[in-house]
């Protein structure tokens, strides 16, 4: 493990002596998406040295949160996953994510949006009690980023690539952020071309209400 220590004796500084050191808790983020090759989390966190990535892969195996796979033949590569004990980080990522997301503002020059960052933000969104009734599928396109989402009456389904038959298609870029925390309207999304849809143009609006950031609080406004 790293050599932190709050020299405390609790829990949450326990918490951040296990995930607290930089770039742990995003390698957490895209293991929580699934099994990923080293090369695989490499490719999602491009601003992290890789010696620093053997690093905290070690500290989070050595904690019991990461531990490797040897794939079955053909694959035969070795693959990182969460074990029981990191997957219950799940709840803590997605509300820290959504809670973040409220004053994220405009991307910097150089930010970029993944594959995992994105099926993260729009599961750290989703409102199951919004979904109830609703049977949609979305194919997402951000650049050369593209995931889906699947909704079954409150259950939600993300994954990478297109979605075979999907009801509706967004292309976007990181406009999304204001759809989602309702800075602009999906009639407004899409007038002002920050949004383009193909599909039935009221998918969005369900869209919208189901993966809803709360916006930023009003003092921070000001």
């Amino acid at each position: 493990m790293a050599g932190r220590n709050y020299g405390q004796f609790c829990g949450l500084s326990r918490a951040l002596e296990l995930i607290g050191e930089r770039w742990a808790l995003l390698i957490v983020r895209d293991l929580l998406v699934g099994p990923r090759r080293f090369t695989d989390l490499r490719r999602g966190l491009p601003r992290i040295p890789t010696n620093i990535l053997s690093s905290r892969l070690r500290e989070l195996e050595h904690a019991g949160i990461v531990r490797r796979r040897v794939l079955p033949r053909p694959a035969a590569s070795v693959v990182y996953e969460l074990t029981e004990y990191g997957r219950e980080l799940d709840d803590i990522v997605l509300r820290l994510g959504r809670w973040g997301a409220r004053t994220l503002g405009e991307p910097g020059p150089e930010d970029i949006v993944t594959s995992d960052s994105l099926i993260m933000a729009l599961r750290s969104g989703f409102g199951a009690e919004a979904a109830r009734g609703t049977r949609a599928g979305y194919e997402l396109r951000l650049g050369e980023v593209v995931i889906h989402a699947r909704v079954d009456d409150g259950v939600l389904q993300a994954g990478e690539g297109p979605l075979a038959g999907a009801d509706l298609v967004l292309e976007t870029g990181t406009e999304l952020r204001r759809l989602m925390t309702g800075e602009i309207s999906p009639v407004e999304a899409i007038a002002s071309g920050a949004v383009r849809v193909t599909g039935d143009p009221a998918l969005l609006d369900r869209f919208a209400e189901i993966f809803h950031i709360a916006p930023a609080p009003a003092e921070l406004l000001s």
